[in-house]
């Protein structure tokens, strides 16, 4: 069989087990079933010695905001609306390994996934270092909670604040919206639409949110609607930066991605502050 065939054949044998065995044995069965490489498929580490040098890494040029991959100075989406955060970075591009990591720990139930993919991340934030005050992990609607039985964001997050020794602010934000995906979207304007409303920031955890610098941290980041909407709830709450990180960044959406001629002048016009290199 195949490589790609026989990998999805294998995350759908664990997801469909710890259904039907319930979520909390998720544990055991991670330690049961065997774990293959998510670059080769070899039997032993998750993402073997070979493979992580040849993970799909975002290279400039990128929007200097939303880092959608191939676009100099800002993209489309950006110039014509600033989103609510100061700029998000992504170590990697949403294909081969990094797709399939994603893929396992959001969809499959593989859970373990997550700690090697903080590794990465705290790879990526030695390299490109910035300041913040604690990790935030973009939070589910408690219904889709329920259904996955985690929220892989949350497990990232976990995993990145033991590497890096910063505290998980599990409190300050909230999902009261519960949306249809936004990769179902057929628009810019319906994703935003989507989004609109759907996080806050809990009323008793407003005075610990005040003038506090915060890393969203996502599996994957799509159209960047989400982390701006949580950026927003934030910032309306007194954050003074809301700075998102994801493991990987998928190819924007056509209507959202291309680059004009005026996007430097734009950049200046923008009034961005800080940049993150």
């Amino acid at each position: 069989m195949a490589l790609e065939p026989r990998l999805q054949a294998e995350g759908g044998a664990r997801a469909s087990l710890a259904r039907s065995v319930g979520w909390a044995a998720r544990g055991l069965l991670d330690l049961a079933m065997p774990l293959s490489c998510a670059g080769c498929g070899r039997e032993g580490a998750y993402l073997c010695a070979e493979c992580e040098p040849e993970m799909p890494r975002l290279r400039r040029p990128f929007c200097v905001l939303c880092a959608a991959p191939g676009v100099p100075q800002l993209c489309d989406g950006c110039r014509h609306r600033a989103p609510a955060f100061d700029a998000v970075r992504a170590p990697y591009e949403y294909r081969g390994a990094a797709r399939r990591m994603v893929r396992d720990l959001k969809y499959r139930g593989v859970r373990v996934a997550a700690a090697p993919m903080a590794r990465l991340l705290a790879r990526y934030l030695e390299r490109s270092p910035h300041p913040a005050d604690a990790l935030i992990a973009l939070p589910l609607h408690p219904r889709r909670e329920r259904s996955r039985g985690y929220n892989q964001s949350a497990l990232l997050a976990a995993e990145l604040g033991k590497l890096l020794d910063m505290p998980v602010d599990r409190a300050a934000l909230r999902r009261v919206k519960h949306t249809k995906p936004q990769v179902a979207m057929e628009s810019a304007d319906a994703r935003r639409r989507n989004i609109d409303g759907a996080f806050e920031c809990a009323p008793d955890a407003i005075d610990s949110v005040a003038g506090r610098r915060y890393l969203l941290i996502d599996d994957v980041a799509t159209t960047c609607e989400t982390m701006s909407e949580c950026a927003h709830a934030l910032k309306r709450a007194g954050a003074a930066q809301v700075w998102g990180l994801a493991f990987a960044r998928q190819t924007p959406f056509a209507d959202s991605a291309a680059d004009s001629p005026s996007a430097t002048a734009d950049a200046d016009n923008i009034g961005i502050g800080r940049i993150w290199t």
